[in-house]
């Protein structure tokens, strides 16, 4: 019967001319990746409700939830019913992970737990948002092939939360992302670019990394990719994840000349100054395998500041 189920869930995602739109519950659905998505499938023309914890997104139909509530979740994916849940719903910030284990287990582990048991009860598929710091830095260029080691606390329960996607009975995505950047509405974690351009613009000196790299990805293309993934029903683990892996110094640099601004403003810093409690890695990972799936070559540095710079005037 089971398989039935998902035969029958497998024709209706793969069918781009369904009679009656896909629902889709995207939780975690204000903050920026949930947003991305959720207004990219709407344009879309897909049923979308969302959920979000404190900020709330009055233009959607959305609902309050915090995952770590084990009922509540459960009781929410089971009333809505949808044929797909996006979970977006992470910890926000790398060093709270590490200082923080319990935090960590509740939101990350714990919350996905209760988020696939909801989705059990309806067999419905799950879109994870994951991190590339699931990878081991060690090696050049990571792929879905290589098997995960992470250092930080944060990269451990994130993989952790994979791996109870991908031992439940669930059809499953797990996509894997880095530094998602673009406009931000307000109320929204801000990210790398926008606090360049914010400092600059106004004068302002902005010490920047040198020694930190990243394939850093564009919220745009993490929707569009998603999408893509959706209609062909895909399946398994994908890098969503730009074409460039450049330090956070070459990056604020180019975003300044790109929009104009002054790039002798960037103080030029290493890592270690900061005493994090954290240390970021150097993840390089690849993203062929999502441009052999879907035919889309994720943004590049370049690419996505200066689809940025175009855009402006619609967002601010």
């Amino acid at each position: 019967m089971e398989s039935l189920v998902r035969n029958k869930m497998s024709k209706i995602i793969k069918n781009k001319n369904f009679e009656k739109p896909l629902r889709v519950l995207v939780i975690g659905g204000s903050g920026p990746v949930g947003d991305e998505i959720s207004n990219y499938l709407i344009s879309k023309e897909y049923n979308v409700d969302i959920t979000y914890l404190t900020k709330k997104i009055s233009n959607l139909k959305s609902h309050h939830l915090n995952i770590i509530d084990k009922n509540k979740t459960i009781n929410l994916i089971k009333k809505l019913n949808p044929d797909l849940v996006i979970h977006c719903v992470a910890l926000s910030g790398v060093d709270l992970a590490e200082t923080n284990h319990e935090l960590s287990n509740s939101v990350t582990v714990e919350g996905t737990k209760n988020i696939i048991l909801g989705c059990v009860e309806i067999n419905c598929k799950i879109i994870y948002i994951s991190t590339t710091y699931v990878y081991n830095e060690n090696i050049p260029i990571n792929t879905e092939k290589d098997v995960p080691s992470p250092k930080t606390y944060y990269g451990k329960s994130k993989l952790e939360a994979e791996k109870l996607i991908q031992n439940s009975t669930l059809d499953y995505l797990i996509l894997r992302i880095d530094q998602a950047y673009g406009w931000t509405k307000p109320g929204q974690k801000t990210n790398s670019v926008v606090r360049v351009l914010d400092n600059l613009t106004k004068g302002k000196n902005f010490k920047e990394i040198e020694d930190w790299y990243n394939v850093s990805t564009f919220l745009p293309d993490i929707a569009y990719a998603t999408e893509k993934l959706i209609q062909q029903n895909e399946t398994g683990i994908y890098n969503l994840t730009g074409s460039d892996f450049v330090s956070r110094l070459d990056w604020s640099i180019l975003i300044a000349e790109i929009f104009n601004l002054d790039k002798k403003l960037i103080i030029s810093i290493k890592s270690d100054s900061l005493k994090l409690i954290a240390k970021t890695p150097k993840i390089n990972a690849s993203n062929e395998k999502l441009f052999q799936a879907i035919n889309f070559r994720m943004s590049g540095i370049k690419e996505g500041a200066l689809t940025m710079l175009k855009t402006q005037n619609k967002i601010n």
